[in-house]
């Protein structure tokens, strides 16, 4: 059995989905994988999530020691999100889920490089093609 913060598991899995039980998460984590961001440029980079759930799921994450949020002290406040050492090891699944996404793309559907968004940004700044 595996215990984290009073909750209980028989299954490692169970862990991982309790954690990344939604598409935000993973997409904010591929985010920072790029580097540290402030709230305007996850929000900017994710045009599809509305400030209340980014809020919620930065918080989420926050709290399972997945990212890191740090405020410097000026006015306007500043605060910075980055993935903490637990985040960071998440790199590899997300370069695997990454080309299994093209890979399965090209095999069953098609791919407008044009309208495809920040993943080629990130992706660069990750040393990524979109070939294995």
């Amino acid at each position: 059995m595996y215990k984290i913060n009073d909750k209980s598991y028989v299954c490692s899995v169970a862990v991982t989905l309790d954690i990344f039980n939604d598409k935000w998460k993973l997409f904010i984590i591929w985010n920072l994988l790029g580097g540290s961001m402030r709230f305007k440029e996850l929000h900017e980079s994710i045009s599809e999530i509305t400030q209340k759930t980014l809020t919620v799921k930065l918080k989420e994450l926050e709290e399972k020691n997945i990212i890191n949020r740090e405020v410097f002290a000026e006015v306007p406040p500043k605060v910075v999100y980055s993935l903490t050492p637990a985040g960071e090891k998440l790199r590899t699944v997300c370069k695997e889920m990454y080309y299994w996404g093209i890979e399965y793309v090209e095999e069953h559907g098609e791919v407008d490089n044009a309208q495809v968004c920040c993943e080629a940004d990130i992706a660069k700044k990750l040393g990524l093609s979109n070939t294995q």
